[in-house]
Parts: C-alpha cells; sequence; structure tokens
C-alpha cells in the first residue's frame, strides 16, 4: 500500500495484538507519567503501590489504553540517559502486566531501543513517539519491525527549547506538510497502524494551538485517526490564570471542541470526565437519528 492510499480514508481500526481497538466512537487514553517532574503530576506515580493503585482507577473509570512516560517531556524538561529511562519503565511494567495482563499499553517514548525495550520485554502494544521519528532516526524502522501501532506527534525542536519563540508562516498546513512527510516513511517502511498527534503545545504559540484546534478536521486527509492531548496544558491555564490543578474545566471545554472537529483519541489525566464527555457529544451527535 502507498501513501496516496491512505488519503481520505480515515483508518477505523487499530491492531494492537490480541486486542482490537475500533474508532465507532472515540476512545480514551489515560496518562501514567512515572516522571518526578511532569508538569502537572510529576512525582505521585514513582513506586509500584501509587503505579497500580492510578492504573486501576483509570480502568475502572473506562481507559481504553494506558499511556506510560518515563521521560518528562514539558518545556524545558531535564534530559534523562536511556538506561534511566528503561529502568523507570521497567519496574512499572512489570507491575502492570503482572496486575493487569491484558490491557492495551502505550510507552511514550522517542528512543527506537526503549521501544524495543518495552514491547519486547512488557509486550507493549503502541509506541507513542513525541518526534515522529525526528530525534532517533532508527525510530520507524524498528516500529516496523515491531508491528505495533505508532503514534506520530508534531513537535517543533526538542523538550528543552520548543518553547523558545516558536515560529510558523501558517502552523496548521505546515504541521500536515510535516506528516505528510513523516507518513510516508512510515508506509514505506511497513508500518500499517499508524496515529498523528499534532502536539498541542510542543512548539506552538497559544494562537496556534487554538488555530490547530479549530482546524483539526483537516487532519482527516492523512488517513489516520487523530489523537489530541489538551489535558490540563498551559493553552488553558495560563490563559485564565488559573494552575494546572485548577484546569480540568476548561480541558473540558476543549475536549468537546476536539471531538466536534474529529478528534478520535483523548489522551487524558482525568479519565471519567472525558468519558463523560465523549459519551454526552455522542448522544448530541445521534440525538433524533
Amino acid at each position: 500500500m502507498s501513501f496516496k492510499d491512505t488519503l481520505f480514508s480515515v483508518k477505523r481500526t487499530l491492531n494492537c495484538g490480541s486486542a482490537v481497538i475500533d474508532f465507532k466512537q472515540p476512545r480514551v487514553m489515560g496518562i501514567l507519567n512515572i516522571t518526578p517532574d511532569s508538569f502537572y503530576d510529576g512525582g505521585r506515580y514513582m513506586n509500584k503501590k501509587d503505579i497500580l493503585l492510578r492504573t486501576g482507577k483509570m480502568l475502572e473509570e473506562g481507559a481504553d489504553m494506558i499511556d506510560v512516560g518515563a521521560y518528562s517531556s514539558r518545556p524545558g524538561a531535564a534530559h534523562i540517559s536511556a538506561e534511566e529511562e528503561k529502568r523507570r519503565l521497567a519496574g512499572a511494567l512489570e507491575a502492570l502486566r503482572k496486575v493487569h495482563p491484558g490491557i492495551v499499553i502505550s510507552v511514550d517514548t522517542f528512543r527506537a531501543d526503549v521501544a524495543s525495550f518495552a514491547v519486547n520485554e512488557f509486550n507493549v502494544n503502541i509506541i507513542n513517539d513525541i518526534s515522529s521519528g525526528m530525534m532517533d532516526p532508527e525510530m520507524i524502522p524498528v516500529v516496523a519491525s515491531l508491528r505495533v501501532p505508532y503514534i506520530m506527534m508534531h513537535m517543533q525542536g526538542t523538550p528543552q527549547n520548543m518553547q523558545v519563540n516558536p515560529v510558523y508562516q501558517d502552523v496548521t498546513k505546515e504541521v500536515l506538510s510535516f506528516f505528510a512527510e513523516r507518513l510516508r516513511k512510515a508506509v514505506d517502511e511497513g508500518l500499517n497502524d499508524i496515529i498523528v498527534d499534532p502536539g498541542f503545545g510542543f512548539g506552538k504559540s497559544l494562537d496556534d494551538n487554538y488555530k490547530m484546534l479549530r482546524e483539526l478536521d483537516l487532519f482527516r486527509v492523512l488517513g489516520c485517526p487523530v489523537m489530541v492531548g489538551l489535558s490540563r496544558k498551559s493553552m488553558i491555564y495560563k490563559f485564565l490564570k488559573l494552575t494546572p490543578e485548577e484546569a480540568l474545566n476548561g480541558t473540558t471545554s476543549l475536549h468537546t471542541l476536539a471531538l466536534q472537529n474529529g478528534a478520535s483519541i483523548l489522551r487524558v489525566h482525568d479519565v471519567k470526565e472525558a468519558i463523560q464527555t465523549i459519551r454526552l457529544w455522542s448522544q448530541y451527535q445521534n440525538a433524533g437519528k
């Protein structure tokens, strides 16, 4: 299959090994940060007990996938080695697979060797890469060889410098062009299950973020399910002059707009509220039909 064949026909299922996720309705990915310095929940889930409690709660509330991140990608985050990233992941993934063996787990990493480690050692189902293979040129061919779905996100720069004066002529057009090139490479490498994430807050100004959200339906041209990561981000709390802890209502508002504009996956800290948002939006969409 060529890249051209994927255009305009949005993929409706995701093959996650023993599980197949369909997108008849939007799905929820619960965030599990096992880092000491994430912008909202850094340091809360650093031992197995807290990791399992957090995961159990998200699953009980209806999460379809759990995204485990051991490398903080907040603006200005400290860089850690691949060995430290693997060390953090190993304890968490071992515990999750022991207690919840059948759940769909995504690992948030930009490193090919970490992706291989997570899939081969812990049967991780999805790789979520904030750089779409730009930070590690081996990532796309390695994920293709692992035969797992791949989430590719757009980011201008790196976590350490991405918010230092990001500039676009037209952010939506430029992000779409970026994905067209990266998708072509991924499809040529043999990747079939791909999700795109526009990367809200990753090298974008406030206006850039809201322009992309308003124009999110244009991303359907790529032929891939679209994931959005809006949860409690600075585009909400800084604009409203709040803290991340106070940004749940704003998050829900933007989730509704994202759903209306074609989002297939909400990546969230607050699963229960995201599920409720999807249910209400679905009822609104289907009323009277």
